[in-house]
């Protein structure tokens, strides 16, 4: 496919993971959610800026807006020349580099004539058994933090896949987001630990994509840590390529954020 230039990809990973609490201020969008993941807790420099007394002056205000939440100033930054000024002034001003994320596509339109696949539990909101095993691999904190995700979750139109192993337990789990524009991302994709090398998550990937393609979805994306070797073989399987990228600049933390 011909990958989707990064800003239109920004703009749909936006929507698919929507804060919170959002404010737009001179082309930056500051995004807050109690604390609860990278994503919905830092700055989107949708127009960087190139001027830097105008960046030093945008960081002051974020920083407040930040500062008044009591939450760290974290910006997610994409690989594009676009942001050269700002990772200027962030290396000035001492900001960490952390969670270097690969953003993947492929095209859409292809796992109609697959399989179905009986075992998968599609459904349009995230289940109890859903919601416990996505966030007791990939979450951070309690019940009222997993109350703040699931609200980030259900503020885009979605469907949640499930699949359960032999005993009946849920094994692996998945979501795609459905924002406007007739492309789908792929989110929460997480297998529990003792269920993981049986092919749950491919099972998982393909049957979302099966949906996708019913709803006439014509290309999709997902985003993967860098690190992980093994999430990213199963998606060059399945017939993803690298778009794209981005990290985390952090300010001097007091805590950390994890996730992509």
């Amino acid at each position: 496919m011909e990958p989707e230039p990064m800003a239109g990809l920004e703009e749909l990973m936006d929507a698919a993971w929507p804060a919170a609490e959002r404010e737009e201020s001179g082309g930056w969008v500051l995004r807050a959610a109690s604390g609860v993941t990278q994503r919905a807790n830092s700055v989107w420099p949708r127009k960087p800026g190139a001027d830097p007394h105008a960046l030093v002056a945008a960081l002051r205000e974020a920083r407040l807006w930040y500062r008044k939440r009591r939450l760290p100033l974290i910006f997610q930054v994409f690989e594009d020349p676009r942001y050269a000024p700002l990772h200027t002034v962030l290396d000035e001003e001492g900001f960490t580099r952390q969670s270097e994320t690969l953003v993947l596509v492929r095209d859409g339109g292809t796992e109609s004539t697959g399989r179905f696949d009986s075992g998968i539990e599609i459904t349009a909101e995230p289940s109890p058994e859903w919601l416990r095993l996505w966030w007791s691999v990939d979450g951070r904190g309690d019940d009222t933090a997993l109350a703040v995700a699931r609200g980030i979750l259900e503020r885009c139109p979605s469907l949640y896949a499930l699949v359960r192993d032999d005993d009946g337990r849920p094994a692996a789990v998945g979501r795609l987001a459905l924002p406007p524009g007739g492309t789908g991302g792929l989110y929460c994709m997480v297998t529990r630990p003792d269920a993981r090398r049986r092919g749950h998550a491919d099972r998982i990937l393909h049957a979302l994509m099966r949906e996708g393609d019913a709803l006439g979805l014509s290309s999709y994306w997902l985003l993967v840590m860098a690190s992980n070797a093994g999430a990213r073989e199963l998606y060059t399987r399945a017939g993803f390529q690298e778009s794209g990228r981005y990290i985390y600049r952090q300010e001097r933390p007091k805590r950390h954020l994890t996730g992509c």
